[in-house]
């Protein structure tokens, strides 16, 4: 099944073009004028990626990102002719994954498109290969995770450090050993929520960003300069043991 984008953008010129180029490269394109045309197509459709505008009629590019992050994990690559470093930033922090400025090489955007989906389907394979493993657990892969002088001990459900047990609640538990078992991936916030909260669950995922603390001030040398648990800024975390 082809993977499925949704396209942004008021320009009606570059609106076609996008789908156009997408459409030759295989994919199946949604597209979009405004801001609350594409929180409609993109709750319905649920599509694979979002090239989002930033300067849109009725909502503006931020303010998506802001209210699809709240409500899905998927990649977003923001386009914009602003120039301005500081606009970039803010786009990262409400959640865009990438950040183009026009004019772009339409070469160059459908390297990265294909990059985040790669990345993409590289997180859902090796979560979906895990989920398999849990349903039918062995020795090695029940083996207590050593970092440092951390230990995750997935057999018993325990965590202790420098040998000292570690109390902890049964989200922080969670929260860590999922992490843990996924070093040096970049797991997104909701991404995180679905796996560790699952999807009945009707909190936000500011609710990751406090387990996360709360974790760092049991497991950190310097909480408030973390070396484990590392912010990837405009995405979530990544663990690093």
């Amino acid at each position: 099944m082809a993977e499925k984008i949704l396209v942004v953008e008021d320009e009606r010129t570059l609106r076609e073009t996008l789908q156009y180029n997408l459409q030759r490269q295989g994919y199946e394109v949604l597209t979009a004028s405004d801001g609350l045309q594409a929180i409609k197509v993109a709750r319905k459709e649920r599509p694979d990626l979002i090239l989002l505008d930033l300067m849109l009629p009725q909502i503006d590019g931020l303010e998506v990102c802001r209210v699809l992050r709240q409500e899905m994990a998927l990649p977003i690559l923001m386009l914009t002719a602003r120039v301005d470093e500081v606009d970039k930033v803010v786009g990262l922090e409400v959640g865009a994954d990438d950040y183009m400025t026009k004019p772009f090489s339409m070469r160059e955007l459908m390297a990265r498109v294909k990059a985040l989906l790669r990345r993409e389907r590289l997180i859902r394979e090796k979560l979906a290969a895990e989920s398999d493993s849990d349903e039918m657990p062995d020795t090695a892969s029940r083996a207590p995770l050593e970092y440092g002088d951390l230990t995750v001990d997935l057999a018993r459900h325990e965590v202790s450090r420098a040998g000292e047990p570690l109390p902890l609640k049964p989200k922080e538990y969670e929260l860590l050993a999922f992490l843990a078992r996924h070093k040096g991936i970049v797991l997104s916030r909701d991404l995180i929520l679905e796996r560790v909260w699952g999807w009945s669950y009707g909190g936000g995922s500011r609710t990751v960003d406090v387990h996360v603390r709360w974790l760092r001030e049991k497991i950190e040398r310097d909480p408030a300069n973390p070396e484990r648990i590392i912010t990837v800024r405009g995405v979530g975390y990544r663990f690093e043991g």
